[in-house]
């Protein structure tokens, strides 16, 4: 009797799990992507053409952040982001010849001049500001439709500190001048490749003035008069938590709060 792997099976950014959001198991190929936890576990690009099992569904994985605990999403997120880099690197970087998986570490190797091409991370800062000891800086994405109001967060550049990205980041985006920058925690977030690094820092000086084709609107609020905020599961909640209602980050068995 063949073994079934547990499969994380993807179509772009949507994952195959049954009604109870759960992954399937299926039959391994020459061509999957181990995750290398300990178990069978791989990873798998769905076509396109390919038919949906009975019973199973392609969901965001987005919307699994709420309802999977910390290890199963960070599981997913490693497949979705493995699965993308060796998409993208099917050719080498320097000469241009097809690539090759090696066969014991997560690398593609150019077979003519051995250039080797390993998954990289895109580090990004995300902030909470308070203001005295009751309020919050919250803002709205120009890109997000919705009402609900997040974080001011964005990439680390070339040459640039943590630290120096949160004070740049945010006085690019509300014009705001910070003090006390302490870091938090962090979480990986697979969209695409992203790592998200937590900080929290307090209102240095300024007045706000918005970056209009990043933020459309930001002001403060009461800890207690909060408007809607991003959902639990993602470390933008986890942090608004933190500092209005005296949460830590994630507990100690990693669970984002």
């Amino acid at each position: 009797m063949t073994e079934l792997s547990l499969a994380y099976l993807f179509q772009q950014q949507q994952l195959l799990v049954d009604e109870n959001f759960q992954l399937p198991r299926v039959e391994r190929l020459a061509s999957d992507l181990s995750l290398n936890t300990g178990d069978q576990v791989i990873a798998r690009d769905l076509q396109e053409h390919e038919p949906i099992p009975e019973g199973f569904q392609l969901v965001p994985i987005r919307q699994l952040l709420p309802l999977w605990n910390t290890q199963q999403f960070e599981h997913a997120s490693r497949a979705i982001q493995l699965l993308e880099w060796r998409r993208n690197h099917k050719f080498c970087s320097h000469c241009g010849h097809e690539t090759e998986v090696h066969p014991t570490e997560y690398a593609m190797v150019c077979p003519a001049c051995r250039y080797h091409q390993y998954p990289r991370v895109q580090p990004c800062v995300i902030t909470v500001i308070t203001r005295g000891d009751n309020e919050i800086l919250l803002a709205k994405n120009a890109r997000n439709k919705s009402n609900m109001y997040g974080l001011i967060a964005g990439f680390v550049e070339v040459g640039e500190t943590l630290e120096e990205a949160v004070r740049r980041e945010t006085e690019e985006e509300v014009g705001l001048k910070l003090k006390n920058i302490q870091y938090l925690a962090s979480q990986p977030w697979p969209f695409p490749s992203n790592l998200m690094l937590a900080f929290k820092a307090e209102y240095a000086a300024g007045e706000i003035v918005l970056q209009e084709d990043e933020i459309s609107e930001a002001q403060f609020f009461k800890f207690d008069e909060l408007p809607e905020i991003p959902f639990k599961g993602s470390i933008a909640y986890a942090m608004i938590m933190h500092v209005t209602q005296g949460h830590p980050v994630a507990d100690d068995t990693r669970e984002w709060l």
